[in-house]
């Protein structure tokens, strides 16, 4: 069963959010989403100061099974990209919400955290 943290927010599309009191938030990819493809082996993002829309490619991920399109869940400027995955793509199937988060941004609307899926209906969505 896929670990599902009861302090982020989440996209149909699998990617979480952590939203921090300043504005900020960190995207990653779920526990379940990293299961499903099975060992990453790269991933690809964007650029820092990037500015892009809710439901936009941010960037893929490959892995031994196949590659997929990450998509942002709210839209948002590039702050910063975890650069420790392009030396260690393994971590985001070891630790998708701690050490395999993918970038963090400036959110243009904080309001629109509210559009995301709670842990429940995450939950629900991945059975």
């Amino acid at each position: 069963m896929s670990t599902i943290p009861a302090d982020l927010r989440y996209a149909k599309s699998h990617e979480w959010l952590r939203a921090e009191a300043d504005g900020t938030a960190t995207v990653g990819i779920t526990d379940y989403a990293q299961s499903s493809l099975g060992d990453i082996t790269f991933v690809q993002l964007p650029k820092v100061g990037a500015t892009l829309k809710a439901g936009e490619t941010f960037g893929v991920v490959e892995s031994v099974k196949a590659a997929s399109d990450l998509y942002l869940p709210v839209a948002g400027t590039v702050l910063a990209i975890n650069s420790a995955l392009d030396g260690a793509p393994e971590m985001v199937n070891s630790a998708p919400y701690e050490g395999g988060w993918m970038l963090k941004l400036k959110l243009a609307d904080p309001a629109a955290l509210g559009a995301l899926l709670d842990p429940a209906a995450y939950t629900a969505l991945v059975g």
